[in-house]
């Protein structure tokens, strides 16, 4: 029942992350976390996270905006792997309150038409703290797309700047979750290969999905996602 589970919840992560730019950590990372606890399930999503996200950048990296990438992607890194430096060393309840309401935040200002807008130096603080608070909760693309929505970019370009930061901040987070779980990602070969499969099918359907999504409904449709996936980080952490 499980390896079912994982593999309808990993499409649907894949497919979701194909159109909104994240979703496969928000989706599976609870999923997983049932049989590992959280910092474990953080630890296995990374690796079907990094393929699915690979995959999706093969298919729309020539609709990277590179300068939005290099102001925002390189700090939303540099923040990420800070962050995974000190994820499971603070208090998982604490921060999931402040991120839980910065995402609430965000998809209510995007759905209501008063979202923020980000010019010049706020980029690189922008990527900065999106990755760092992404690294301590162990899932960055939600705060990562809400922060992304400040920009005025097309919805290909959203997703495609998203799916390369994403790389990158995988790149710098990865290899200190093989150096800290190692053993118990080697164990967990199963699982993820599961995911794993279940993610690229699911992205390869979701990039089909958004060339359907018109311009003007896309960003009202990522902000309902940043709003439910804040609602339920918040229910969680009060769980």
């Amino acid at each position: 029942m499980f390896a079912a589970a994982l593999l309808v919840v990993s499409a649907a992560a894949g497919a979701v992350a194909a159109v909104a730019g994240f979703g496969i950590g928000s989706l599976l990372t609870p999923l997983i976390a049932l049989q590992t606890g959280t910092k474990l399930a953080v630890a296995i999503v990374s690796v079907p996270h990094a393929i699915g996200t690979f995959v999706r950048f093969v298919r729309l990296r020539r609709l990277v905006d590179r300068r939005l990438l290099w102001r925002f992607g390189l700090t939303s890194a540099a923040g990420g792997l800070a962050g995974a430096l000190l994820h499971g060393v603070t208090s998982s309840r604490s921060l999931a309150s402040v991120f839980g309401a910065l995402l609430v935040l965000a998809g209510a200002t995007q759905l209501t038409g008063r979202a923020w807008r980000f010019r010049g130096w706020v980029a690189w603080l922008a990527g900065g703290v999106s990755g760092f608070l992404g690294g301590l909760v162990g899932n960055q693309g939600g705060i990562r797309s809400a922060a992304m929505l400040g920009f005025d970019i097309s919805r290909h370009a959203f997703v495609a700047t998203a799916t390369a930061t994403a790389l990158l901040v995988d790149a710098a987070r990865m290899p200190v979750y093989a150096a800290t779980q190692g053993a118990a990602l080697a164990a967990a070969a199963g699982p993820m290969s599961i995911a794993v499969a279940g993610v690229v099918a699911g992205t390869l359907w979701g990039d089909r999905l958004l060339a359907r999504i018109p311009e003007a409904r896309f960003r009202a449709l990522v902000g309902a996602a940043i709003l439910a996936l804040g609602v339920a980080t918040l229910v969680r952490g009060r769980a």
